[in-house]
């Protein structure tokens, strides 16, 4: 499987605090079947430019990968983008895909999004020059219609959910829901540390393979593997 939203790299964001807690959760992402896990750091545009953003990023991995073992998962860079109105305009923002394809991760306003941000995403979407996975959906659920997520992903956008969505009590049924429905594409951990945000893709997945099947995680996976 893999992990496809993670703050796994070490002290860049408010994610893993050190290389230690970083190679525990490669660790714990190992024992639970993971292969592949995408490093997805915040980036704020009012914060850092592109530029200094990817040095950083590539600081923080070369010290992790110094201390890494073979046997760990692969690490592939990303980010986590915040959306903006008028992103669709920053400069070098295709360097801010997934490493190796035109996945670009955003995490949108927790609020009603307006027609000015719908329209910029399926714009956006429409040039080409990414494909839009808007992070953990979950957490936008209550903000926004259903045909609003329907909409977006007819027009081709993404969407990624983290593990949490299928464990909660309040939230596993209409995660199960959205999955059947193909309205949820990418599966990812969104792991921050080993105590209040650990890894927990192995539950995550058991709970889909109960509910959905085995072809809905193989679904999951493939899809992925399309892409990484």
């Amino acid at each position: 499987m893999i992990d496809f939203h993670s703050h796994i790299l070490p002290c860049i964001d408010d994610g893993s605090k050190s290389v230690d807690e970083s190679l525990a959760m490669l660790r714990m992402l190992k024992k639970q079947r993971v292969l592949k896990v995408v490093a997805t750091p915040h980036f704020h545009a009012n914060h850092h430019t592109v530029d200094d953003f990817l040095n950083r990023r590539y600081t923080a991995y070369d010290t992790l990968f110094q201390e890494m073992t073979d046997d760990l998962p692969d690490i592939i860079m990303g980010a986590e983008v915040r959306y903006y109105q008028g992103i669709s305009r920053l400069d070098g923002l295709e360097k801010l895909t997934v490493k190796g394809t035109k996945l670009l991760l955003l995490e949108m306003p927790m609020q009603k999004w307006t027609e000015f941000t719908l329209r910029e995403l399926k714009e956006l979407s429409y040039t080409g020059k990414v494909i839009i996975v808007l992070a953990h959906i979950e957490r936008y659920l209550k903000y926004q219609g259903k045909s609003v997520i329907n909409e977006l992903v007819d027009s081709g956008i993404l969407i990624q959910a983290n593990a949490d969505f299928f464990l909660s009590f309040t939230t596993r049924y209409k995660a199960i829901s959205m999955l059947n429905n193909h309205l949820i594409h990418f599966i990812g951990s969104d792991c921050h540390n080993l105590t209040s945000r650990p890894p927990k893709m192995d539950a995550a997945i058991s709970y889909i393979k109960r509910k959905a099947g085995n072809e809905a995680v193989f679904e999951l996976k493939t899809f992925a593997e399309r892409f990484l």
